[in-house]
């Protein structure tokens, strides 16, 4: 990671962290366990990503951090409650989240679908409170929780979780009579929803919010579209290689045959599409000549980390 991407991943990240603080409800309001539960997963750590890029969306539309905080923390809570339900027995059925032990495993699978089920809708109400900023149009907020909402439900990220637990325990292997012709197909159906769609939507809503031009969100579009895929295709290649305890989990996709881009491709044809795709993420940023280098930095993280 460049010195510059840490700096400005540190700097805002404290940022985003306080504004958590602030919004999610106080483990002293009643009932308190729902309210312990959801801040036990929010603040369980992270990289914060989500919200980041809708800060550096802004930022590139001319936009300031502050103007877009509400939203920000609104992607990191939709994102945390999806990670809490995708945990469950039920789905993944996994033990450990960011090295410590997942939210149904603290608080029981009726605490967990509950804190999931109200860290979104938390997240929809701080989208509105965007609308207390001086400089965000009203009209952006309806754009954004359309936005949202799209990259969110079942043409985004529920719609791709369900397509993946379809393919799951080697199901992918049989898609005679299904609605996806190829594995490919079904893979790439999955991903650019379940992983893509709101790390697209992140950084568009962000340049929504200040107010940019229709070239501009097009092409924080297409960006957040080429990244979202190549950190999917890098997460499955470390999966496969990475150091689990840097990774914060146990088991692995292959253990449990899930449609991945090495099962499907192999590992080295997987590394070359993650390269491609960044790319293409860099090639999108054109548009915003020199002032969009922490996002060039970002797709160079992605193709090289290491957890």
């Amino acid at each position: 990671m460049s010195t510059r991407l840490d700096n400005y991943l540190r700097l805002h990240g404290r940022k985003i962290n306080a504004a958590l603080l602030k919004f999610l409800p106080s483990v002293s309001r009643k009932p308190s366990i729902i309210h312990e539960s959801m801040r036990y997963s929010i603040l369980a750590g992270g990289k914060r990503l989500r919200p980041v890029l809708v800060i550096a969306g802004a930022e590139l539309c001319g936009g300031k951090a502050d103007d877009v905080m509400p939203t920000a923390c609104a992607m990191e809570l939709i994102h945390t409650y999806s990670l809490i339900h995708d945990d469950l027995p039920a789905m993944d059925n996994d033990d450990l989240r960011r090295g410590k032990p997942t939210n149904h495993k603290v608080f029981g699978d009726d605490i967990a679908i509950l804190a999931g089920d109200a860290l979104l809708t938390l997240a929809f109400k701080l989208v509105a409170e965007n609308a207390s900023k001086k400089k965000v149009d009203l009209r952006a907020i309806v754009d954004a929780v359309k936005i949202i909402s799209n990259a969110s439900g079942t043409m985004g990220m529920v719609g791709g979780q369900v397509a993946d637990i379809k393919a799951d325990k080697g199901r992918w292997k049989r898609l005679k009579g299904s609605e996806f012709s190829t594995p490919k197909n079904l893979l790439e159906f999955i991903h650019l929803r379940k992983t893509a769609a709101l790390i697209r939507a992140s950084l568009v809503v962000g340049g929504r919010l200040a107010g940019g031009s229709l070239k501009q969100l097009q092409a924080l579009d297409s960006y957040g579209t080429c990244v979202g895929l190549a950190f999917q295709v890098t997460d499955d290649i470390l999966d496969r290689m990475g150091d689990k305890a840097k990774l914060g989990k146990k088991g692995s996709d292959r253990d449990n045959q899930k449609l991945t881009y090495p099962a499907l491709f192999g590992l080295e044809n997987s590394h070359k599409i993650a390269g491609a795709l960044t790319k293409k993420a860099h090639n999108s940023l054109k548009v915003f000549g020199n002032s969009a280098q922490i996002l060039h930095d970002l797709a160079a993280y992605i193709l090289n980390r290491d957890h």
